[in-house]
């Protein structure tokens, strides 16, 4: 029989390893003897990628992303098109803008070499969201595994679902209530935008046709949108690209939040933040993350693993993909 201390700690190691999302059991030791080395090779590749290319963390964090608000973190933004279905990677808030399929992809063929058919494609892209801020500079956590591959993937949910870079306040707020995320996580979430690049689209018309309450502009607004001018003129340049973060634009920091403040927001999505919030209650978060990098650290990692249990698919509702781009 065993003792009081021995269940004491059983309970205690299980509740840190374990979370249940959508009745689906999650662990931090998923992989412990399927593929004992599946993080690691997640960890080396991303490492080598980024080296190559520093964009790709960002890339791989966005992917996580874009793929948990649609449908759930279930891979379905990996899939390509075929007959019936419209791949979401041609969605508008996805198109010429969503990258890093080739390093999933490159990730995914030395898994099926080592550990066939085991791990999922969406446990692959949370390693690699989590690998990739790691890389930068940012904070680590454990990421829980076990999902299961989508089979299906949603064009019209990944245009409806997906917030804009012109959202307001509000319809961010709703979005991501919408996802089961508070304002908490909607603000730490945000902070992923200290790395990473925008296409000028999605800022011009702040630029050229701002809103009211960015009409009038402070001598920084206006040196700030100035520069930005320069790289993005009113005609054509549409997909140049701009760091979200100028001044450290490779380092996972709390350097964005400080930009906020100073007016250095580049979309409009960002800037509500801090210019709309009639209640104090978002700008406050901003002030706190800006003058606390590590209680910013702290909530974005809490706030990575909720949204990464958004949507979980079941055995049942999911599979292991042996290649990321389509269905078994």
């Amino acid at each position: 029989m065993e003792s009081f201390s021995q269940v004491l700690f059983l309970l205690v190691f299980t509740s840190a390893c374990v979370i249940k999302a959508q009745g689906v059991l999650l662990s931090t030791h998923f992989y412990q003897e399927l593929c004992p080395l599946a993080e690691e090779i997640v960890r080396q590749h991303i490492e080598a990628e980024i080296y190559h290319d520093p964009n790709v963390a960002a890339q791989l964090l966005r992917l996580h992303f874009h793929d948990c608000f649609v449908m759930g973190c279930d891979a379905s933004v990996l899939l390509d098109d075929v007959d019936g279905m419209l791949s979401e990677k041609n969605a508008v808030p996805n198109k010429n803008s969503l990258r890093g399929f080739e390093v999933i992809d490159r990730i995914k063929f030395a898994l099926e070499i080592a550990c066939p058919g085991i791990v999922s494609c969406a446990d692959i892209v949370a390693i690699a969201a989590r690998d990739s801020v790691v890389s930068r500079g940012g904070p680590s956590w454990e990421v829980f595994l076990g999902r299961k591959d989508s089979l299906k993937a949603s064009f019209y949910e990944a245009n409806r679902r997906i917030p804009a870079p012109n959202s307001t306040l509000e319809t961010l707020i709703a979005n991501f209530e919408d996802h089961g995320l508070d304002i908490v996580d909607l603000v730490s979430l945000s902070g992923a935008h200290t790395i990473g690049r925008s296409r000028c689209t999605s800022f011009k018309e702040r630029l050229y046709n701002p809103p009211p309450f960015e009409a009038v502009w402070d001598e920084r607004h206006y040196s700030f949108f100035h520069l930005l001018r320069s790289i993005c003129p009113e005609e054509g340049h549409d997909n140049d690209l701009v760091p979200l973060d100028l001044k450290t634009p490779r380092r996972f920091d709390n350097f964005y939040y400080l930009n906020l403040l100073r007016g250095n927001a580049l979309l409009n999505s960002d800037s509500q933040l801090v210019t709309t919030d009639t209640e104090f209650v978002v700008s406050d978060l901003v002030w706190q993350y800006a003058l606390d990098q590590r209680l910013f650290f702290e909530h974005f990692t809490n706030s990575m693993i909720k949204m990464g249990n958004i949507g979980v698919l079941s055995e049942v509702e999911g599979e292991v993909r042996h290649n990321c781009r389509c269905i078994n």
